[in-house]
């Protein structure tokens, strides 16, 4: 490389206009470089440019000529040791301390040292100048990273060696209060963290959170770091401020390996979190099913029993139907119910692991759950309401196939007709399901008024009930527990409602091919004539039924709704049970 001298390196500097096209870098507001363009002309400093080429010569004439310029600060508060050490400009860097020999811990603005820089880039030649020439080992930068827990992020064994034994705090901690032995953890790297125990970290340093680098190991899955900490006696019981241990991150990691160990060190499966969960609580929620496998045979069924959730209710909530599997393969009650503390947070005061799994659209888990003989009775609200609610059609089959009943009512909400029917008023293959397996389609056309006119209903109708629903706007079914209204509401009230009303010509027609000869009320009347295409669904109602249509409502009427279910196993002719399930 050409060197020049000070006077002839600032002459060359303005002759070319202030730009200096060999530096490929250009330094941010967080004392970083990035690639692009060179800095602005106004703020490279001849020194600093001869730094970035390592111009010593060129250095030492400024440092003979001009001392006062190497400390002059740019507009982020680096002087030119700081360009020198980001540089890893060694014999650079010796000529500045030579000069300012005071300067060595000199801040920028965001509080890195020139022996922060230096680590940062890993330029250890820069370091032990640094540290050799006095500076300090424990100044922090604004967000407390000091010089040696940059080294232990950057996994440089020298590095960590070097600063220790020019005496860096080792138990010193940054912003989240994290040590350098969290950080060396995080990293799995074994190597550092004895160099950091043996130069006195703490095993079990608690951060911001209480988080200790055993339960960051557990939490990432670092099995030789977790190891070695525990051969070093780290607490593997110790708690974060939420109660959190490292068995509790394992398990909602799915670190099976790691489970095993802490559990063959004493790891406690019986210390629950402030909210009360357990390790196997926390495995089942994120559905690792061989961790529940390796959990279940260590925690105590009366901690289970006095914890305010089941694991089989979060299996349920979280459509973890696997994990289901194995709890109930592994003892677990299928009907257990809710602590009354935790099924009041919820409006329709469930209590079954069944009613998570349908109100949370867990199909696998909810059919699970029934296949296992889950009750359809224990909740305030049934479990079978909820899944005509949620619109699940194959839940609803499997609900009717274990004895639900298709007109199964709301006591908060009294309706003349079946409150299933509301409950899909936009799902006609779930309508058409529920029909099939009887519910009640003829007291929809049983109307108080029949062919006279109807009142006219000031406003909207709110009912609410203490069993679980809310009919607000006419439309909307909402779980809830409140107190019961007076009064109950007819089918064509329902079906007149303003969002309703779009679906009317459909309902009604699917309804039709569930009864007999019926009369519609003016209301339905009205509701049929208020659009073209609705016309032939009024001529059907007003038109005789066929024949083979009545025959067939009475033989399924003498069957009887138990019967109906299990349609498809009679000895039947296929014919036949098409005829009667009404898809012929």
């Amino acid at each position: 490389m050409t060197k020049f001298s000070y006077s002839e390196y600032l002459s060359q500097f303005r002759n070319a206009g202030g730009k200096c096209n060999n530096v490929v870098s250009r330094r941010r507001g967080d004392g970083r470089r990035g690639d692009g363009a060179s800095d602005e002309p106004e703020d490279v400093d001849p020194v600093v440019f001869a730094i970035r080429r390592g111009d010593v010569k060129a250095v030492d004439d400024a440092a003979s000529s001009s001392a006062h310029r190497l400390l002059r600060e740019n507009k982020d508060g680096w002087i030119p040791l700081h360009d020198a050490a980001f540089c890893g400009q060694t014999e650079c860097l010796k000529t500045l301390l030579r000069v300012h020999p005071g300067s060595v811990d000199k801040r920028t603005l965001q509080e890195q040292t020139a022996l922060l820089l230096a680590v940062s880039c890993e330029h250890s030649s820069c370091v032990r100048c640094l540290l050799e020439a006095g500076a300090d080992p424990d100044i922090s930068s604004k967000n407390k990273e000091t010089p040696l827990y940059k080294a232990c992020e950057l996994e440089s064994v020298d590095m960590v060696s070097l600063i220790l034994s020019y005496g860096a705090t080792v138990n010193q901690r940054c912003g989240q209060g994290w040590t350098a032995l969290h950080e060396a953890v995080s990293r799995d790297n074994t190597d550092i963290c004895e160099m950091l125990i043996r130069a006195g970290a703490s095993i079990n340093p608690p951060n911001t959170y209480s988080i200790t680098p055993l339960i960051v190991a557990a939490q990432r899955g670092q099995m030789r770091a977790l190891c070695y900490l525990i051969g070093k006696s780290a607490d593997v019981n110790m708690q974060t401020c939420d109660g959190v241990t490292a068995l509790h991150e394992a398990s909602k990691n799915g670190h099976k390996e790691v489970v095993a160990v802490l559990l063959t060190k004493n790891a406690d499966a019986n210390k629950p979190t402030n909210s009360g969960l357990l390790p196997l609580h926390v495995a089942a929620q994120y559905g690792h099913h061989e961790l529940v496998s390796l959990l279940v045979p260590v925690t105590s069924r009366a901690r289970l029993r006095n914890s305010c959730i089941s694991p089989l209710h979060l299996a349920a909530e979280h459509n973890r139907h696997t994990v289901a599997a194995v709890l109930l393969k592994t003892g677990a009650d299928v009907n257990a119910t809710l602590a009354h503390s935790h099924s009041v947070q919820y409006a329709d005061r469930r209590t079954t692991a069944l009613y998570f799994a349908i109100a949370n659209g867990s199909t696998e888990t909810a059919e699970v759950l029934i296949k296992a003989g889950a009750s359809l009775s224990l909740d305030p609200v049934s479990p079978f309401l909820m899944a005509v609610r949620q619109g699940c059609v194959s839940t609803v089959s499997l609900l009717l196939e274990r004895g639900a009943d298709a007109n199964t009512t709301i006591p908060s909400h009294a309706t003349t007709f079946p409150a299933v029917v509301a409950l899909c008023m936009n799902n006609l293959p779930l309508l058409k399901c529920l029909l099939d397996n009887g519910c009640d389609a003829l007291s929809c056309f049983t109307c108080t008024h029949g062919s006279a006119p109807h009142p006219t209903a000031a406003g909207s109708h709110v009912r609410v009930g203490n069993n679980g629903y809310v009919l607000q706007n006419e439309n909307m079914l909402h779980l809830t527990c409140t107190e019961p209204a007076e009064g109950a509401t007819q089918f064509c009230e329902w079906l007149s409602s303003s969002v309703v009303c779009q679906w009317a010509g459909p309902i009604i027609d699917l309804l039709l091919e569930h009864v007999a000869q019926v009369q519609l009320c003016s209301k339905l009347t009205e509701l049929l004539d208020s659009q073209e295409e609705w016309l032939a669904v009024k001529r059907k109602s007003l038109s005789p039924r066929p024949l083979l249509h009545l025959c067939r409502l009475r033989i399924r009427t003498q069957m009887g709704r138990h019967r109906l279910k299990s349609l498809t196993s009679l000895p039947l002719p296929d014919r036949l049970i098409r005829y009667l399930s009404l898809t012929d």
